[in-house]
């Protein structure tokens, strides 16, 4: 039987509904960094003293979406175990072993659409008592109708990372970028009643970083300019991003 048993029966019920055909824009790293972190959020168990979340996550792609990561696949898996491990060490959620990606192919789905399977399980002779595996059958399946559609590259890994520095902090953004805002499950988060939850995003595109405003209330600027609404900015060394009454200094890591 297919690990993805329950996939068919989602993508036969959502195709006419969700899914819409109308979006053609590939998978971007970002986004997949953002369901993981969701699929952790929900799917912890509780132990006596501790919030234990999976610590093994498979990513399933359609064709054409998995063959855009080739020739980096490995490292962006390391990008995003990174992430996670951040992610739970903001929420304060335990983990059994570093967050391992996998990535796979499954011909059902389309462009722009993609399965996160989350599974806990605990490694040879580990001895931690609530740490059990999941259900491998378990699939979350997601589509793109929330993105800001714009004309999207890929990240290179060969551009290395960004720094962003904020509050004093200073986050370093790999290839699935970054994105800012007031809620916890942002890479930067500003405590600010003035940002949006999902403010902004940076991220590398097209030979440079840009930053990109995701539909924010007060919009972004970038050394006192206003970004126009869906149209990203791109970034050099030292650029100020102003997001309500916070901002954030961009440098090349």
């Amino acid at each position: 039987m297919s690990v993805l048993r329950n996939l068919e029966s989602k993508l036969a019920g959502l195709v006419e509904g969700t899914f819409s055909r109308a979006f053609k824009s590939e998978v971007r790293p970002v986004e997949i960094a953002r369901k993981l972190a969701r699929e952790m959020d929900e799917h912890t168990v509780q132990s006596l003293s501790r919030v234990y979340a999976p610590n093994e996550y498979a990513v399933w792609l359609s064709p054409d979406d998995r063959a855009q990561f080739e020739g980096y696949e490995e490292e962006l898996a390391r990008e995003l175990s990174g992430y996670l491990l951040e992610h739970a060490r903001r929420e304060r959620i335990a983990l059994v072993t570093q967050p391992q990606i996998a990535f796979k192919t499954d011909e059902r789905l389309r462009l722009g659409e993609f399965g996160i399977q989350a599974r806990l399980v605990r490694p040879p002779a580990h001895e931690q008592e609530h740490a059990s595996q999941g259900d491998e059958g378990h699939t979350m399946v997601y589509s793109l109708s929330e993105r800001v559609s714009e004309p999207l590259r890929e990240p290179d890994p060969r551009r290395g990372s960004a720094r962003l520095v904020a509050n004093g902090r200073t986050i370093v953004a790999g290839p699935a970028g970054a994105v800012l805002g007031r809620s916890r499950d942002c890479d930067v988060v500003l405590d600010d009643p003035n940002v949006s939850r999902h403010h902004a995003e940076v991220r590398p595109s097209g030979g440079s970083w840009i930053v990109n405003d995701l539909g924010s209330t007060n919009g972004v600027k970038v050394n006192g300019r206003r970004l126009e609404p869906a149209r990203p900015e791109s970034l050099k060394p030292g650029d100020v991003i102003e997001l309500g009454t916070s901002s954030v200094t961009f440098d090349l890591g």
